[in-house]
């Protein structure tokens, strides 16, 4: 599988699991959708980070992902608020993931050449 079907899943395992947590509220059956999404989540990072992938990275952006699909559907599913300052927070948790990549990134270069 590819490394990032693994991240998608476990992005989509997780969102799933976060919003079942308000589905329970009012069902317990939903507590199965919570278990098997959490767990499976974690199992689709743990074959991400068995490919290889840098946790710093796949941590932040399965993060990322997460918070702002989970805001974005709780506000279209349940009425949740959605505020131009929530909406600011997402772009900013975004910016954050996209400097982290850049700096890994960037540092690749320079740890080859010092090794040489």
């Amino acid at each position: 599988m590819s490394k990032w079907l693994y991240l998608v899943a476990a992005i989509v395992l997780e969102v799933s699991a976060t919003l079942s947590l308000h589905l329970m509220t009012e069902h317990a059956a939903w507590l199965i959708v919570v278990v098997i999404g959490y767990a499976g989540a974690f199992i689709s990072l743990a074959m991400l980070l068995r490919t290889g992938a840098p946790i710093g990275l796949t941590y932040g952006v399965w993060a990322a992902s997460g918070v702002a699909l989970t805001a974005v559907l709780a506000a279209v599913l349940f009425g949740d608020p959605l505020t131009w300052m929530m909406s600011l927070g997402i772009v900013v948790v975004i910016g954050g993931v996209l400097l982290v990549e850049l700096g890994a990134t960037a540092r690749k270069p320079m740890e080859t050449s010092e090794s040489q």
